[in-house]
């Protein structure tokens, strides 16, 4: 059995803010901005989060039928531990390279992941980035972690 490749397992996107992300076949990145058609995007340090596909599987263990974009994850990721990541980890992701800026979040409302099940894994679990260089990212690119420049 081979070592599980750390990827983009989907891209997602919405257009307004507080409402769930739907999955796009690739996104174009902004340096210093985020994702082009997304509601989050901007030029503060949350430009662009991450979610692993590990975590939402925790959620659908406890019996709710959640895919990716469901927590509002810009890019959601299957074998990388993103919260082993410090902040100003720089990632590599498809043609793109992120930096992380913090990890989990304050949420002020209960969403209605929170509502179902009684418990939502972004807050704890999500990472957030800013965007470096801007590309494309599609599902089935590549992440790694890379080393800083200094």
């Amino acid at each position: 059995m081979g070592r599980v490749r750390a990827q983009v397992v989907a891209v997602c996107i919405s257009e307004a803010k507080g409402e769930r992300k739907s999955p796009v076949a690739s996104a174009r990145f902004r340096a210093g901005h985020g994702i082009d058609g997304d509601a989050h995007a901007g030029y503060g340090h949350r430009q662009v989060s991450l979610l692993a596909e590990e975590s939402i599987e925790k959620m659908r263990q406890l019996g709710l039928a959640v895919a990716a974009g469901a927590f509002a994850e810009n890019i959601t990721t299957r074998g990388i531990d993103l919260l082993t990541l410090p902040v100003g980890t720089r990632l590599a992701v498809g043609e793109t390279l992120l930096e992380i800026t913090q990890h989990g979040k304050e949420c002020h409302s209960r969403c209605a992941i929170y509502e179902q099940a009684g418990d939502c894994v972004m807050p704890k679990e999500g990472v957030f980035a800013r965007v470096l260089v801007g590309g494309v990212v599609s599902p089935g690119d590549r992440i790694g972690a890379v080393p800083a420049e200094g």
